[in-house]
């Protein structure tokens, strides 16, 4: 069973599992959700053999998690349990249908975080993400819950995502965005790797992403996409 951290070991990750490389998701409009009212079985396909269940609630916060595939009478879901990357399937009746118009993108050799509403930029900001010695996750997650109840330097709230660190004995180290702790000055206006995993943000950036539910999607890229090659111009007629 995982233990969320204390205040104080939040900023104290262990080495980060391997990340992968991934693209960013379609900047799709919406992302529809699963809100988990009661235990849902989970299935590796639909109709086989049960694999296990999703709670209703992690860390005390409604379990709501984006729904990445569907099939009839099912949908496919993101899962907030290691190991990271995660997802089931699970039968569509069991679970109520929220939407989200938000996607955040975080790029790590650009060392920036970009927020999109309904398929449009609406926010891209300096963002402080890990050091090679503790890297931030690369992967597809999605934001787990928003924590509220902080203290200084967390202020005024953090996003706990559904990212995991390697366990440090006891304990599961989860990647959050929250606030710059004392490293605003490094963040500055082009972004560091300066964090042991987390993604710090300014805190007046921090608070544009108040509004961001429970269940929204984050791409965590390791590398920039590359754009997309130019075919050479053909004569006409060619």
């Amino acid at each position: 069973m995982v233990r969320l951290l204390t205040l104080a070991a939040l900023g104290q990750f262990a080495v980060i599992f391997p990340a992968e490389t991934v693209e960013a998701s379609p900047k799709s409009d919406i992302t529809r959700l699963a809100i988990v009212r009661e235990p849902v079985p989970t299935y590796a396909r639909p109709g086989r053999k049960r694999t296990g269940r999703i709670p209703p609630t992690w860390y005390g916060h409604r379990t709501i998690l984006p729904i990445i595939g569907t099939r009839p009478g099912w949908v496919r879901v993101r899962l907030a349990q290691r190991p990271n990357g995660s997802t089931a399937w699970v039968r569509d009746h069991r679970v109520r249908h929220g939407r989200t118009p938000y996607r955040i993108v975080v790029d790590l050799s650009r060392t920036r975080l970009t927020l999109y509403r309904a398929g449009r930029r609406v926010l891209k900001v300096p963002a402080g993400v890990g050091t090679a010695e503790h890297p931030t996750p690369a992967g597809r997650f999605f934001v787990a819950f928003q924590e509220p109840r902080l203290h200084p330097p967390y202020v005024p709230f953090l996003l706990v995502t559904s990212a995991h660190a390697v366990p440090d004995g006891a304990s599961d180290p989860l990647v959050a965005i929250h606030g710059p702790l004392d490293g605003a000055r490094q963040i500055g206006v082009t972004g560091t790797r300066i964090s042991h995993g987390c993604i710090r943000l300014h805190t007046h950036d921090l608070r544009k992403l108040r509004r961001v539910p429970p269940g929204t999607p984050i791409d965590i890229l390791r590398r920039t996409p590359s754009a997309p090659k130019r075919q050479p111009a053909r004569p006409s007629g060619a």
